[in-house]
């Protein structure tokens, strides 16, 4: 038995939000939630994910612990001298 008065109001049906929108219910100390990101509209839950390689970071991590093939390198050199 939780002591009296020390405890929050627990909620078992807490809407949680997103754009306005009922997304799930869940327990919470909260009535209500508003969250930004959830799990329906998250890039890596979606399959949306994608990589963006600022600066050529990528590239240069590979060719820096020599993971790059030589044949790949001499075609980017091409590529840029172009």
């Amino acid at each position: 038995m939780p002591k009296s008065d020390i405890h929050p109001t627990w909620y078992p049906e807490a809407k949680v939000y997103c754009n306005g929108e009922v997304v799930m219910t869940v327990g919470s100390t909260k009535p209500e939630l508003n969250v930004d990101v959830w799990s329906g509209n998250h890039p890596f839950f979606t399959g949306t994910q994608k990589l963006i390689d600022t600066e050529g970071r990528v590239e240069r991590f590979l060719r820096k612990y020599g993971m790059v093939d030589s044949s790949e390198q001499s075609s980017d050199q091409s590529d840029k001298k172009a």
